[in-house]
């Protein structure tokens, strides 16, 4: 099988799987049989065309011209084929969690459930092998619509009025910001292929001083990086089961968002071209800004769900950031916080929702003591917090020692100060959820009953005691715990991820 072969049908067998899965809609077992094999097809495919990118090939697939010189074309570079593989790998893990947790909540409309899984790993896909803006816009406007009935999954007034605002927003800023950038790019540079370089540096001349409005159309249009005030439409999408929060957050929606922002930086204006005439300082204080109110907003939060929603803002502005420092450093620190933030992110989201499963929590005042009958759960957390905030020997440390070098490197030290308060945040909303949960007394006895004045006055405030396990289903605790192993794993071979995505900054193919 050539490669090129390989890179279509990473996004062929997913649709076919959505053929599978409603096929086998009254059988539960084969339907999600189904999808994991649907997975299994489609990593091993993106990780064929990783590899073979790893090796130097840039392979391209042109399928059509729609109109002369805007095809739908495909063509796999570094960046890319880390997002597919990436996407791909954790949507496995997110189906296997999906089992777990999908039955254990025993949530309706599970077939239409995994059916919308399939396509909009497809898009994410499609996203992160365009090879121009034309076909990253057609694959980036499909995953909002697939995604749609994930959000509004449990049908009732929360779930419509979150996905009107999901809708509404996302759409609102592709067509009315994201489309008119990319028909302005083809006007002027009167194409637009992702070009090492950037394809606006031949046009700085003729753009002068609109060259950062043109920016602020993409930084803006691309709802997906959820950059302030472009955000409402994430936490309003919570209401969504923990699964799709997860995917959402991790897997497909704001990564295809980040990613696509950081390869419209490097392959559509250029780094050299951002540094030359400084059009991306002003969004990168919005990106600073964003990541310090996110994060006080997050800690204002005691839904867990909700706390962990304004996280995300914050670290997806890390990516944004790190494009408009416009040094090489930040626009690798960007690119490896897609992948840190996947894998710390998504064990958070899930090991929320194997507390809501086993233990039907969401609130975080409710949590204390909680870690001692789930203690691989709140294990999961801990891991999944750390990496988060940036701690060796965590995945998530690396992106933001990259940034601090990027800032240093564009003589930003407020950036470095910001990327430290930012940290310390971090710590005080995401690592109290555990310390509470295995440190604090919990607030009802072993039977569930609330305490009273004189119920267990002696209990310790600061040692752990275990009980007998209350963990949730199998299912819905080990992928988290896995991707927690993964984010450690990660600390130690972020360096070959690094080389594997230094050819970005060359500026050649």
């Amino acid at each position: 099988m050539s490669v090129e072969t390989a890179l279509l049908l990473s996004m062929i067998i997913p649709v076919l799987g959505f053929c599978g899965v409603w096929a086998l809609g009254g059988a539960p077992n084969a339907r999600e049989a189904a999808t994991l094999i649907t997975g299994g097809f489609t990593l091993a495919l993106t990780l064929m065309v990783f590899h073979t990118v790893g090796n130097g090939a840039r392979p391209l697939v042109e399928l059509f011209d729609v109109v002369s010189g805007l095809p739908i074309a495909f063509r796999a570079e570094p960046l890319g084929a880390m997002f597919a593989v990436l996407a791909s790998g954790l949507w496995i893990v997110n189906s296997i969690y999906s089992i777990g947790y999908m039955r254990g909540h025993n949530e309706p409309h599970q077939t239409r459930f995994y059916m919308c899984f399939t396509i909009a790993i497809a898009s994410a896909i499609g996203v992160a092998y365009s090879a121009n803006l034309f076909t990253l816009f057609l694959f980036y406007e499909v995953l909002t619509l697939s995604t749609f009935p994930l959000v509004t999954h449990k049908g009732d007034a929360a779930a419509r009025n979150g996905g009107r605002i999901y809708l509404g927003i996302l759409m609102g800023t592709s067509i009315g910001l994201l489309l008119p950038a990319v028909i302005w790019t083809f006007v002027i540079a009167g194409t637009t292929d992702f070009t090492p370089g950037g394809i606006l540096s031949a046009h700085v001349d003729e753009m002068g001083a609109v060259l950062p409005i043109l920016l602020g159309l993409y930084a803006f249009g691309i709802g997906k990086a959820a950059l302030m005030p472009i955000h409402p439409w994430l936490p309003n999408a919570m209401v969504a089961p923990t699964p799709v929060s997860a995917f959402l957050h991790a897997v497909a929606v704001v990564k295809a968002g980040v990613f696509s922002l950081l390869k419209v930086v490097v392959y559509i204006f250029g780094i050299d071209l951002l540094t030359q005439t400084g059009a991306s300082s002003l969004f990168m204080w919005l990106a600073a800004g964003s990541i310090i109110l996110a994060s006080a907003i997050a800690m204002s939060k005691d839904n867990l769900k909700a706390r962990l929603a304004y996280s995300t803002v914050s670290q997806l502005s890390y990516v944004t950031l790190g494009a408009m420092l416009a040094t090489s450093m930040g626009v690798m620190g960007g690119a490896l916080q897609i992948a840190m933030h996947a894998l710390g992110k998504m064990t958070l989201f899930m090991c929320a929702g194997a507390i809501y499963v086993g233990a039907h929590k969401t609130l975080i005042s409710e949590m204390r003591g909680l870690g001692r009958v789930m203690p691989f759960t709140f294990g999961a957390f801990f891991v999944g917090a750390m990496s988060i905030v940036g701690l060796p020997p965590l995945g998530g440390s690396w992106p933001k020692f990259l940034l601090m070098v990027g800032a240093a490197d564009a003589g930003q030290l407020i950036i470095i100060a910001v990327l430290i308060l930012s940290s310390l945040m971090n710590v005080a909303y995401l690592l109290s959820i555990p310390v509470q949960a295995f440190y604090m007394a919990p607030d009802t006895t072993d039977d569930g009953r609330p305490l009273g004045a004189n119920e267990n006055p002696g209990a310790p405030k600061a040692l752990i005691q275990w009980g007998a396990l209350k963990e949730a289903p199998l299912l819905t605790v080990a992928p988290p715990v896995l991707t927690a192993a993964g984010a450690i794993a990660l600390f130690f071979f972020a360096n070959g991820l690094y080389d594997y995505l230094s050819p970005i900054l060359d500026g050649a193919w």
